[in-house]
């Protein structure tokens, strides 16, 4: 018999149904070792050695693992192809090794791009050793993430400015945070257009001021009512005679876009379907595993030749030989490190017969095939005709633009399922010759100011750390949700990120004692470093002493700094954000508000603590609305303040030094969950009563690493969370079964225990 071991028990059911007799398939359920969570698990003074422990639940499938290897003649690890699956085949071989249990059995790594059963036997056919190189740059990874997390994280712990700092996602809310300071010093600039109506052989048209008296009008070049007032009375009107004095025509040709790499799914993803970049590699994860789409982790733009062969033979027969061009259309990845080996992410057959997927799944399954098939299809053509068009008494000359889709080329595709309105925004002008009359039948001035920047939404954040260099394509959604789940940044209803009072708060620290972690050149450096090792230009040693040396220095310099001195860089860094006014005095005593920390979060004090015990609370629900009043006692003395609110019957509502509670007049009863807006008579009723009913947990399924149920509560001291085997996540919203195996089996322990304070 022979053992094949693979990452997910989805995956294992299907390609166990490709092999049949005399093969095994078992999942390791994702990663199924890490390092020990304390202290000097990756020791820097001896080679960064580095000490590992079984990951929590994952005991039982490393029992199920070596159980059935001994019934096997031969082992084959098929890992997901790349650095984190690399890694998970080399710590099962080192595990099993130091097992003693591969004694005369033939071990082999195997890897494909497809869950098809022609790309599984060729995997198989195809055998090689593991990668080292790759092991090597996961490892590199993983120690920076370490060291950066043990060593910085106990110092925002200690100061109350956050919860954690890292490599990558630092500098995500540091740019988040960066945007929002551009949009809070923006100017607005006033400027003016001025727009034509113009009509010819009874058609109208519009056109744009381009030339006045001899001088070009540029896009800033009117910069106030008085100036267009003077244009357009020079002018004249109210019906304005001119010619067309110069014609221009040209085809126009547009190529579809290249074939999805993560980046660019998670981007037209989030714009096209409203996905986050999670929600997108959770379903493409889906995909996958069904044998549906080829790996959806890869940098890399082109296609197989069969893909390509298969994908120009289905235009052909569905569109017809003018959508096929004459020769493939080929892609240049961007990506200077991207792996040409791997595929983009496109379906694995183009039979168009696809069943059994439906919502999520389905519409991002739609979204890769109609981006496959396009990048294989012919141009879209366009006739392009521009007019320039004088007034009759030479002050004033107007352009106007018509362009009409000729050949619908690629776009045939997009038409037909609506996909893309941009691509139906078409102008058409009426047949004109140089010297034809032109009639200006109105003016049409209108008054711009310049905008600020916009703030990040998750696809454009992914497409700036992808410029920057700064991520991989494994890392971009673990990115995304980890700066929301850690509170530094916030969504509103457009899907824009808004950094939190955290957010700042930590920003501001890393900005000033951790230049180096938040510099998005060092940070691609070290990406890059990465690539390197994993290529085999650089030594593992090489790479982390590199890293080390200055993270290090960093680190031994911040325990140095003063709380006052860090106080003084927040405030600088955010005194524009918290005064938008300008006016920082306060309004008690006169003396200068700043920023003040504590374990409840930072808000604004006076500097005259503890003579002026005025304070104002950060607003955590939304940082668009800056500062909110809270009452003076509220941050030093931890009393919320209380206004009862009256249910009636006797019965209030009120918030004391514990948290929401409410109360008869006799008796007190604790009401965590509720607040003025969602308590009722009948709650309160139920509370004093003691009848509250329990909210039952439900099964979402049996955990194949454990064999324990998962159940999810919808409720708990903390919110939401999931279960299984004294093992609890906390969670946003119930999970699908897939999703909640993953949270539970790669749960790290708590470090909470190796960081106690000396009595």
């Amino acid at each position: 018999m022979n053992l094949l071991i693979v990452e997910s028990p989805s995956k294992a059911k299907t390609i166990e149904k490709y092999l049949g007799a005399g093969w095994r398939v078992i999942a390791s359920v994702g990663h199924v070792r890490d390092l020990v969570p304390e202290n000097g698990s990756v020791d820097t003074e001896h080679d960064f050695k580095m000490r590992w422990q079984i990951m929590p639940g994952k005991e039982k499938q490393l029992k199920l693992i070596t159980d059935e290897l001994k019934k096997a003649d031969a082992v084959y690890l098929a890992s997901d192809p790349d650095r984190e699956g690399e890694a998970i085949a080399w710590h099962i071989l080192d595990i099993l090794k130091s097992k003693k249990l591969l004694d005369g059995k033939k071990v082999y790594r195997v890897a494909f791009h497809e869950i098809t059963k022609k790309a599984v036997l060729a995997a198989i056919e195809n055998p090689r050793e593991i990668d080292d190189n790759l092991v090597d740059a996961y490892m590199v990874r993983r120690a920076l993430d370490y060291l950066i997390g043990f060593g910085i994280s106990p110092l925002l712990w200690r100061r109350n400015l956050g919860k954690s700092a890292g490599r990558v996602q630092s500098v995500a809310v540091k740019l988040v945070v960066d945007r929002e300071r551009e949009i809070e010093d923006f100017k607005p600039v006033e400027y003016w257009s001025l727009d034509a109506e113009c009509e010819t052989n009874k058609q109208s048209f519009k056109s744009s001021l381009i030339n006045f008296n001899g001088k070009k009008i540029e896009k800033m070049t009117i910069e106030n009512k008085s100036m267009v007032d003077d244009i357009v009375s020079k002018i004249g009107k109210p019906v304005i005679n001119a010619h067309v004095v110069n014609i221009e025509r040209k085809k126009v040709t547009r190529r579809a876009s290249a074939p999805f790499t993560t980046s660019t799914l998670q981007q037209e993803a989030a714009r096209k379907l409203f996905f986050s970049s999670k929600r997108t590699m959770t379903t493409a994860q889906k995909l996958y595993e069904a044998g549906l789409i080829t790996y959806m982790r890869t940098d890399a733009t082109n296609l197989s030749d069969d893909a390509v062969r298969e994908i120009r033979a289905y235009i052909a027969e569905n569109y017809g030989d003018k959508f096929v061009p004459k020769t493939p259309n080929v892609y240049v990845t961007k990506s200077k490190n991207a792996q040409e080996a791997h595929e983009a992410i496109r379906p694995t057959h183009f039979d168009g017969d696809v069943k059994n997927i439906s919502g999520d799944e389905a519409k991002l399954y739609d979204l890769i095939w109609k981006r496959t098939i396009a990048c294989q299809m012919t141009n879209a053509e366009f006739d392009s005709v521009s007019a320039d068009i004088e007034t009759d008494n030479k002050v004033a000359t107007f352009h106007a633009v018509g362009t009409t889709r000729t050949f619908d080329g690629f776009m045939r595709m997009y038409i037909e399922t609506r996909d893309d309105d941009d691509d139906e925004s078409e102008t058409k002008l009426p047949p004109m010759n140089i010297g034809d009359s032109v009639n200006i039948n109105s003016l049409l001035p209108e008054q711009h100011f310049t905008q600020p920047p916009a703030r990040y939404t998750e696809a454009s954040l992914v497409k700036k750390l992808e410029e920057l260099g700064i991520g991989r394509p494994s890392t971009y959604a673990t990115i995304m949700s980890t700066i929301v789940d850690r509170n530094y940044v916030e969504q509103d209803k457009q899907h824009r990120f808004h950094a939190t009072p955290g957010g700042w708060v930590i920003a501001s620290y890393l900005d000033k004692y951790f230049t180096e972690l938040v510099d998005v050149n060092f940070t691609a450096k070290t990406e890059d470093t990465l690539d390197d090792v994993s290529n085999g230009k650089t030594k593992k040693l090489d790479a982390l002493n590199d890293f080390w040396k200055p993270t290090k220095s960093m680190i031994d310099g911040a325990r140095t700094i003063t709380t006052t001195d860090i106080i003084n860089q927040i405030n600088t860094f955010m005194r524009k954000h918290l005064f938008i006014d300008g006016n920082d005095k306060c309004p008690l005593c006169g003396g200068k508000l700043g920023i003040k920390l504590s374990k409840f979060g930072a808000f604004i004090g006076c500097e005259n603590y503890p003579k002026c015990n005025y304070t104002k609370k950060l607003n955590e629900e939304s940082s668009e609305s800056r500062v909110q009043s809270a009452d003076n006692n509220e941050i030093e003395n931890k009393k919320p303040q209380s206004t009862p609110v009256d249910l009636g019957d006797g019965i209030s509502f009120k918030i004391g030094k514990f948290g929401p509670y409410v109360t008869d007049g006799k008796k007190n009863v604790s009401a965590k969950k509720y607040n003025a807006e969602t308590i009722t008579l009948e709650i309160a009723r139920e509370l004093l009563s003691g009848e509250v009913k329990k909210v039952e947990p439900e099964k979402l399924g049996k955990n194949p690493a454990t064999d324990a149920e998962i159940y999810y509560y919808p409720t708990g001291r903390y919110g939401a969370y999931i279960s299984s085997n004294r093992v609890n996540v906390s969670v946003k919203e119930k999970p699908d079964l897939e999703t909640a195996i993953d949270l539970i089996n790669n749960k790290k322990p708590s470090t909470k225990k190796f960081f106690h304070r000396k009595k």
